[in-house]
């Protein structure tokens, strides 16, 4: 009888792990890290997996991993994934001890301003494209047709990566599941949404995909530039004039579901004070009226609009009526909305030439990046929550359409990625990559850290301070560790700094704008003196204030410890990324540094 080879604890580990790696159904090969909380975010990523089993050389890394147990068969929630290309160990090594090592040092002005033809080149010969669907006939079965799609998709990702190095391309888009979801809402819409964040619209607004929209389908394109009451009203208006400047084709909306009371005297305090909303919110959003005007605009009498006039007044006297009572009961109240859940039909052909307006009805396609606020502005434009909404890059995973009214048929779309040349710590801030999953967040708080005044408006004491009062030079891994020591983030095992966790938790203050980084048009320093005074400021902060009023009475306001004595729930929301609805609005609070001027967060110099 062969004697028993020994076995030991650490192979034992390792054989369960594997175990459990299988039962769940991962095939990334992520492996945890035993050394630290901080290590334990650090993923091993030996194989190589491709978008749709073809031969593409480039290793893709798959998020937000869905379990699969208890659901039926043929359905797979993992099917619209995000898929990322995959960066090297050595990469990552290299940036955190750049973190550690490269001392931080505020930028000027003019360093946020971005013009957008440095992160997508458009209209030169290496322009940024988006993979487009390939031309088809009726005699094409559905397995030629996703072959073709698939073929097509592959060569388009060589395309790009032989034009350009990993280092330069940002985060984008690998999984052609969800590109087919975008070609299926380009399809059936009349009227494209897209939707940008104000802070930073020129990342959201891929030039490719308006030439495309406005030239090749011939269909009206409005750019609405959402979460107005997270940005400076001079730079909103600003952005506006931008946009119109450039591109003409384009109509423009200034919209937000959460808006706000601009004239509230507010200080630095408030930048970890959550606001908190009761009862119907969504009636009080900023931007339906204007939407409609575009509506009419491009419709032209074509489609009967007025019960969309209708909807909005009887929302608008219900939420005066109601204001005393719960959610609940008014959902109980509301009109039903009827959804449809839009799942392999993405998969179908459609005729190439479609009829505009069928049977009188408008359908209006909802399109941009994850996090602008796509599900959030059909739940302003219904008047009450239909959508689920989410923090997660990637919540929405399939399209669905909403019949607003009978002639409005609203389609939200998941959130897509195109490719650019935009540095991966900006795409971080912007909430475009799931901060969850990130191998490693210290390089992009320190690009946060250079351009506003993270350890003032923090008031963190540096982790090497002396008690002479001299204080050391900043890097971001001492952002990250005073941060952790001061919201008292430990590791289980050795109870050191959490520096991962405060990292994050950190980003997540960024991307609900509690932090804002706020980037510019170009010139906007120069003029922006002009821009605070334009007559449309004024108007906005005027209609802003009005509307914030209006929900006053339903803002529950409370304020984390500046200690680091926090409640739990308190930590949970501000550390934790939830996979679940997101209702609460999480508006950024500007500071008194600016003055009279209520809207410059951070001191407007550095928002």
């Amino acid at each position: 009888m062969p004697r028993k080879k020994p076995f030991s604890v650490k192979q034992k580990k390792k054989q369960l792990q594997d175990k459990r790696e299988r039962k769940r159904g991962l095939q990334d090969g992520v492996r945890s890290s035993s050394n630290s909380r901080s290590g334990s975010r650090e993923r091993k990523e030996d194989q190589t997996d491709t978008s749709d089993g073809e031969s593409i050389t480039q290793q893709i890394r798959r998020l937000n991993q869905q379990p699969t147990q208890g659901l039926g068969h043929g359905y797979d929630p993992n099917r619209y994934r995000l898929h990322f290309e995959r960066e090297s160990r050595e990469e990552v090594e290299r940036r955190k001890r750049a973190a550690r090592e490269q001392l931080l040092k505020p930028v000027n002005e003019k360093s946020l301003e971005l013009d957008i033809g440095d992160i997508y080149h458009p209209g030169s010969s290496k322009n940024l494209d988006f993979p487009r669907r390939p031309s088809w006939n009726y005699e094409m079965s559905r397995e030629q047709l996703m072959s073709q799609e698939e073929r097509s998709f592959q060569e388009y990702l060589g395309k790009i990566h032989g034009s350009y190095t990993s280092e330069q391309l940002s985060y984008f888009e690998h999984n052609l599941e969800t590109w087919r979801q975008l070609w299926r809402v380009l399809e059936m819409s009349d009227i494209v949404l897209l939707i940008t964040d104000i802070r930073h619209p020129v990342i959201n607004f891929p030039p490719a995909l308006y030439e495309y929209v406005t030239g090749e389908l011939g269909l009206s394109l409005i750019l609405v530039l959402n979460k107005v009451d997270l940005a400076p009203p001079a730079l909103v208006i600003a952005w506006k004039y931008h946009f119109r400047l450039h591109y003409p084709r384009l109509h423009l909306v200034l919209f937000t579901s959460f808006p706000r009371d601009p004239q509230t005297p507010q200080d630095s305090k408030t930048v970890l004070k959550k606001r908190r909303k009761q009862g119907k919110v969504w009636t009080h959003a900023l931007g339906p009226e204007q939407l409609l005007r575009a509506c009419e605009t491009i419709t032209a009498g074509k489609v009967d609009l007025s019960s969309w006039k209708e909807k909005m007044d009887r929302d608008a006297a219900g939420a005066s009526r109601n204001t005393g009572l719960g959610e609940e009961e008014e959902d109980e109240e509301a009109p039903a909305v009827l959804v449809e859940q839009q799942t392999d039909i993405a998969l179908e052909p459609t005729g190439p030439i479609r009829e505009r307006y069928k049977d009188g009805v408008v359908t209006i396609g909802c399109v941009g990046f994850p996090n602008v606020g796509k599900s959030s502005l059909i739940n302003g434009l219904v008047g009450r929550k239909v959508v689920s909404v989410s923090r997660t890059p990637g919540h929405t995973r399939y399209f669905q359409t909403y019949f607003l009214t009978p002639t409005v048929r609203l389609c939200d779309c998941p959130g897509l990625i195109f490719p650019s040349l935009l540095p991966r710590q900006l795409q971080v801030l912007a909430g475009i990559y799931p901060i969850a999953q990130i191998q490693e967040p210290y390089t992009s708080v320190g690009y946060l850290a250079s351009r506003i005044p993270i350890q003032a408006l923090l008031r963190l004491r540096h982790p090497e301070a002396e008690d002479s009062g001299h204080e050391p030079p900043w890097c971001a891994w001492d952002i990250c560790e005073a941060w952790a020591e001061k919201r008292g983030y430990k590791t289980a095992k050795a109870a050191r700094n959490d520096v991962y966790r405060a990292a994050n938790s950190l980003l997540r203050l960024a991307a609900d704008g509690r932090l804002s980084l706020c980037l510019r048009p170009p010139g906007y320093s120069d003029q922006r003196a002009s821009w605070e005074s334009h007559p449309e400021t004024l108007e906005l902060m005027m209609m802003q204030g009005r509307v914030g009023l209006s929900g006053e009475d339903e803002d529950e306001e409370e304020e984390l410890s500046s200690s680091g004595e926090e409640e739990v729930e308190e930590d949970r929301d501000a550390d934790e990324e939830g996979e679940g609805d997101e209702d609460t609005p999480t508006p950024a609070r500007p500071s008194n540094l600016a003055g009279s001027n209520p809207y410059a967060l951070l001191g407007e110099d550095e928002c």
